[in-house]
């Protein structure tokens, strides 16, 4: 199994150039792993913030590669792979494709936090992150 969301390049994402002005990017792939989060993990961002509550998963590194352009009406397809469960983070890498190919590769570590301090996965949260990479690795 692998997560997937296909997103169409819209005007806004567009620079002068006419083509993904990268920041946008970030977006796409923001959206993506809160999507993922809902849909597997079982978390909304929404419920993480839930009445001011300071739980979240804050991005505390990332490294892109862009490969290609996307151009306004283009369909991007982004996948999402666990590559790492850690004790109070996860490595996550996300791509998109094309119809021409990879577009870009974006690797990013995510860290759980209670309180505004990292601190170890809730054992539901932990779970549903080991199910996925055992199936997508399947």
């Amino acid at each position: 199994m692998t997560y997937e969301r296909l997103i169409q390049i819209e005007f806004n994402h567009c620079d002068p150039a006419g083509i993904v002005f990268y920041p946008r990017y970030f977006e796409m792939v923001n959206s993506v792993i809160e999507n993922f989060f809902a849909d597997v993990v079982g978390r909304s961002f929404a419920s993480m913030h839930n009445g001011g509550a300071v739980n979240g998963v804050p991005t505390v590194a990332m490294e892109a590669m862009f490969q290609r352009p996307s151009r306004l009406g283009d369909k991007v397809r982004f996948t999402l792979r666990v590559e790492r469960v850690g004790g109070s983070s996860v490595k996550l890498w996300v791509e998109g494709q094309g119809p021409d190919g990879l577009r870009l590769r974006v690797g990013m570590t995510l860290a759980w936090i209670h309180g505004m301090k990292a601190a170890p996965w809730p054992a539901d949260m932990r779970a549903a992150l080991e199910r996925y990479k055992e199936t997508q690795d399947a």
